[in-house]
C-alpha cells in the first residue's frame, strides 16, 4: 500500500462528516455540485479524488472552509 493511500479515505470520512452535519443528502450535494450521485458516493468512500475545482464546489455547498476538508 502507498504511503498517501489514506489521504482520499480522510477526505472523504471529512466530506461525509460535513455533509451529515449540514443534513443533506449524497444526492442533494451531488446535484448542487454538479457530479452524479455515484461519484460523490466514491468521494466520500475514499475511491475517488475529486479535482480541487470538484472540491472547491463542496466546500461551498457544505458551507465549510476548503481547508476544513484537506
Amino acid at each position: 500500500m502507498r504511503k498517501n493511500a489514506k489521504l482520499p479515505k480522510v477526505l472523504g470520512k471529512k466530506v461525509q462528516q460535513a455533509r451529515k452535519k449540514t443534513g443533506l443528502s449524497q444526492e442533494a450535494v451531488a446535484f448542487k455540485v454538479g457530479v452524479s450521485r455515484a461519484y460523490m458516493g466514491y468521494i466520500e468512500q475514499g475511491r475517488n479524488v475529486p479535482s480541487l475545482e470538484v472540491l472547491q464546489k463542496i466546500a461551498k455547498v457544505l458551507k465549510v472552509k476548503l481547508s476544513d476538508l484537506v
